[in-house]
């Protein structure tokens, strides 16, 4: 399996949900890339957020969310770290 536009768009929606707290969710709107918008859609058809165009993670989003930041983290700081 390897990563399509669509997966790379989802996962830059999950990226940017503050896991901090609950009570904030993010708004997806009309305006946004069509790329952004469909990913939104794409994570509620999966039950990933409550609300086609984005609103709060699922209990299953927040955990899809926090490993999607967790790599991106990884993916960073290693890239970081062999630039120094």
């Amino acid at each position: 399996m390897s990563y399509t536009p669509e997966l790379v768009a989802e996962l830059e929606i999950l990226a940017l949900f503050n896991l901090d707290s609950s009570q904030e969710g993010l708004k997806v709107h009309q305006t946004a890339a069509p790329t952004a918008i469909a990913a939104a859609q794409r994570l509620f058809e999966k039950k990933l957020i409550d609300q086609p165009d984005g609103g709060y993670l699922t209990s299953l989003g927040r955990d899809a969310a926090e490993q999607a930041q967790t790599l991106l983290t990884i993916l960073t700081t290693a890239t970081n770290k062999e630039a120094a």
